[in-house]
This record gives structure tokens, sequence and C-alpha cells, in this order.
């Protein structure tokens, strides 16, 4: 007993027998080779691949499938001599493949065809349109309108080479003109398009160049004003973008003279004035407001062209916006647009000319202090240069500029206005 416990571990064991029923009936020769055989460790969970074709593949799975439960029966299983062995034959000799054999598709696939459009080409690379062509030009026109300084010569060039026939410059026209009157807030843009167009386009056929051809497209929308403004909302809604954008033409469009410098289109002055008569016809909220907006836009223009003719229209047109608010039906909104638009008219359309620099004084000129700053007392009231008896009362207190809040427009601002008051030092008053 002293004898088991004191041994080191695991000594001692290899002299163990193993205790198996199946055992006793060996003899003593076959001990060898019973001790040497070793049950096979269980297969992996992962087992390598499979050969496809190989036909012993099966057979060896059967085989592992009938290993003996019992020692007894292991041994018998596996005491087949070396030499009953079947040789296994290799997947090329056993392989059924072809290297000739047709190349396989699945049931789904369907084959690719290119497809070629019925003039020849190629479908995926057909040749842009102009109409393709111009729209994404005034589209990233409109995205980008910074940029129409730069690209307008590229496009211009590109456009003699696609311009090259009558029919060809009348869809530019076209174009150029639905564009204008659809897009929103592009009137400015494509009325400088317009005129540089009108300019740079080298195609004058006899029908007429660009600049003639679009003021014939704008002479139909013209003669179609009295049913449009008395039409559908959508009807009236293209009338106004089409009055807008011709106000915008009439500003931008340059009329080239042999004689002179070049001059505004006299035929769309005198469309602009009926049409503003087209729309006080019908004087509903969106044709006011379109009306305002037109005013606004070209009013300064208009009664400087009018006045320099001898002509009183802008006299005309004034007078019925202040029987229109006083008699249409239109909206509370509207009606304070239409006398703001009155007021400003009577400060001469905001302009105001100003006396030369060195004799401006606050009684010659109102902008006298438009540009100064302003400054702030420490408890928050404002005061300018407007209020000098505020600077002196500050100054003679002894308040400094530290206690007074500046606007930053910098610190040379603030000495020039001081400079301004009497009795401050290098005022030189």
């Amino acid at each position: 007993m002293t004898e088991n416990f004191d041994r080191a571990p695991g000594a001692g064991r290899a002299h163990i027998k193993p205790r198996s029923p199946g055992l006793a009936d060996v003899g003593d020769g076959d001990a060898t080779s019973v001790f040497n055989q070793r049950e096979p460790l269980r297969q992996p969970r992962t087992s390598p691949p499979l050969t496809e074709n190989n036909p012993n593949n099966s057979e060896a799975i059967g085989e592992e499938s009938r290993i003996p439960s019992k020692p007894h029966q292991f041994i018998h299983s596996h005491s087949t001599p070396a030499s009953k062995v079947k040789s296994v034959d290799s997947p090329v000799n056993t392989s059924i493949l072809s290297a000739n054999a047709p190349e396989f598709y699945p049931a789904s696939f369907s084959p690719y065809e290119e497809s070629v459009s019925e003039d020849g080409s190629d479908g995926y690379y057909t040749e842009m349109t102009l109409a393709e062509l111009v729209e994404e030009f005034l589209s990233y026109l409109n995205s980008s309108p910074g940029s129409f300084e730069t690209d307008i010569e590229h496009m211009v060039n590109m456009l003699n080479s696609w311009v090259t026939t009558e029919e060809t410059l009348q869809e530019l026209v076209e174009l150029i003109y639905t564009q204008s009157t659809a897009i929103p807030n592009f009137a400015y843009t494509g009325a400088r398009l317009c005129n540089f167009l009108s300019h740079n386009l080298v195609l004058s056929p006899a029908s007429g160049n660009f600049r003639q051809l679009l003021l014939k497209r704008c002479r139909t929308e013209y003669e179609q004003r009295d049913v449009a403004v008395r039409g559908d909302q959508e009807t009236q809604k293209k009338f106004q973008a089409y009055v807008l954008f011709l106000g915008e033409l009439y500003l931008r469009l340059e009329v080239k003279s042999a004689k002179g410098p070049p001059s505004r289109a006299e035929i769309l002055l005198i469309a602009l004035r009926e049409l503003m008569n087209a729309l006080f016809s019908n004087p509903v909220d969106g044709n006011l407001i379109c009306a305002v907006k037109l005013l606004k836009l070209t009013g300064s223009v208009l009664e400087d062209v009018w006045k320099e003719k001898g002509k009183s229209d802008m006299d005309q047109l004034v007078q019925r916006i202040e029987n229109i608010v006083l008699d249409a039906q239109c909206s509370r909104d509207v009606k304070q647009m239409l006398l703001r638009l009155v007021e400003l008219r009577s400060s001469n359309w905001g302009r105001v000319h100003a006396a030369a620099a060195s004799d401006a004084t606050p009684d010659n000129d109102p902008n006298y202090f438009m540009n100064e700053p302003t400054f702030y007392t420490a408890d928050g009231t404002p005061f300018t240069a407007a209020d000098p008896g505020e600077y002196i009362d500050i100054i003679h207190q002894g308040k400094t500029l530290q206690k007074l809040c500046i606007v930053p427009k910098g610190m040379f601002l603030c000495y020039r206005v001081f400079r301004k008051i009497p009795g401050y030092p290098g005022s030189g008053r």
C-alpha cells in the first residue's frame, strides 16, 4: 500500500496490462501484434473533401462505417495482408469529361446580344442630339450661374458646329425660349445667353438670324396676351413667366448700330407697355404681382426712355395702379405691394444723385451718414454722427471709446467719425 503512494506520478503505469475480455482468447504469439494495433482516432469534424470521380470513395466510407466496436473484431478486420489491398485508380483515368465538350450554360442563362439601332450604330454610344446638348448646358447654367462668363464661349463654339441649317437654328431658338420661361429664376441668365448668341452665332439664313427668330417667337406669345390673362391658372402662370422674360430681354438684348453704340430693341419697349395694360385689364392677384415685378425690374429704364421721347406713359401706369388699389377686389397684401411700388416711383425708383464727395454735406447729400458706423452707449442706446450733441456730451463727460460698443467696421472708421465732431482732438474745428 505504502509502495503505491510513494511512487512518482505516472510511475509503473506502463506495467499494468489492460483488462479486456476480448484479449483473453489471444495467444502469446499474437500478444505483440495485439498491443501494437491501436484503434484509429475519431474522424475530424471538418474532413478533407472527397474526390468527385473516385469510385473507391464510397467503398472507403462504407468501410469506416463498419469499424468494429470491440477490440477483437477490430483485430480481425485489419489483419488483411497488404498484398490484398486494391490499388486506387487516379481521377484522370476514371474521368468521363472531355476537353472538346461544348461550353456549359446554366438553364437560366440568356446569351448577350449587343443592341444595334436602326441606323446601324451601337445603341450604347449614340450621338447626343442638339436638344440634349442645350438642355444639359442650360441646366448647368441654372445650377452654376457664376460660370456663365467662363463657359459661354466654349458653348457657342459647340453650337456653331451643330447649328448649320435653318431647321437647327429654329430648334435652338425654341429650346432656349422654352427653358427660359419654364425654369424658375432663369429669365436673367436666359436673356444674357440670348444676347451673346445674337452676336456670336455664325449662321444667318434668309429667314433671319438668331435675334430675329427669337423676336418672332416672342411675338407669337404676345399676340395671345388678351386670352392668356383670362385663361386658367396654368395658362396665366406661363404668360407671367413670358412677361418677366421679355422684361429681362429688353434690358439685356443689345442691337448693334453702324452709326453709334448698341441700343435696346424698340419693339420690346412697345410690347412691354401693352403687356402691362393686359395685366391690369384683369386685376387678379397673379397678374398684379407680375406687373409689380416687371415695373420694379424695368421701371426706371422705361421712364427714362419715355421722358426722352416726351411721353407720359409712366404717369398713366401709376394712375391706373392707384385706381386698382381703390376699386379692385384684390387681396390686402397685393394692395400693399402696389402702394409700395407707387412710393418707389415717387422716390425716383430708389436712385439718388449724390453731390460730389468734396462738396457733400448732411444738407445736400442724404447718404452722408449712410456708411458711417453706429455706436452704442453703456446703456445700449444707439447714436451716430447725425446726432453730434450726443458725441460731445459723452466726450465732455470723460467717457472713452472703451465704454462704447462699436459695430465691427474698423477702428479707422471710428476715428474718422470723431474727427467730424467740433471740439474733438484732431478735428481741426
